[in-house]
């Protein structure tokens, strides 16, 4: 049985980036489940189309939010790359809510405000677990480390050996090789 200081060992240095994810997810959600009740309960859209409105609005709060402040130690990609990439996943997000919504009002044919809100909090909730691995895995990137020809990692943080440090290459450790330059006229 794993003992509880060696697992928040483990986790230590997730904790202030789940931190930072947390708080502007909680700014998402606000502007998600707020503007999702709003346009539904008072301005009358169906539960679909209030919940793809509010969660476009929130992806753009909450995608400046992780690329400037969450996600910012992170390697950044290029912008329309990661941005594509983000409203991508974002989407992903808005249908695992949307599941949860249409089977809630139109397969349980719960139709009241109360199950409309419950199944947008499930649907946001289990939208974010997703968003979170997937941002980390394909949108916010770990950050660059040397390799040295060998295949060890060095540290960025500490010097590496004089009679290395020329051949480190700054690559991540599954880019393939890149292949000889070649001259114009051969």
């Amino acid at each position: 049985m794993v003992r509880l200081g060696e697992a928040y060992a483990r986790i230590r240095h997730l904790i202030p980036e789940l931190a930072k994810f947390g708080t502007v997810g909680a700014i998402g959600a606000v502007i998600d489940l707020g503007g999702t009740a709003a346009l539904h309960g008072a301005v009358h859209l169906g539960p679909l189309t209030s919940k793809a409105i509010a969660v476009c609005v929130a992806t753009v709060v909450t995608y400046l939010g992780s690329r400037f402040w969450t996600f910012r130690h992170r390697q950044n990609q290029p912008l329309l790359r990661e941005g594509t990439l983000f409203i991508v996943l974002n989407a992903v997000g808005l249908l695992i809510a949307e599941l949860v919504i249409a089977f809630t009002t139109y397969g349980l044919g719960l139709h009241d405000q109360v199950a409309f809100n419950i199944a947008s909090v499930i649907g946001t909730a289990l939208g974010t677990i997703f968003r979170y691995g997937a941002y980390k895995r394909w949108v916010f990137l770990k950050p660059v480390t040397p390799v040295i020809p060998n295949g060890s990692s060095v540290s960025p943080l500490l010097p590496a050996d004089p009679g290395l440090a020329a051949e480190a290459l700054l690559t991540r450790e599954d880019d393939p090789p890149e292949p000889p330059v070649r001259a114009r006229w051969q």
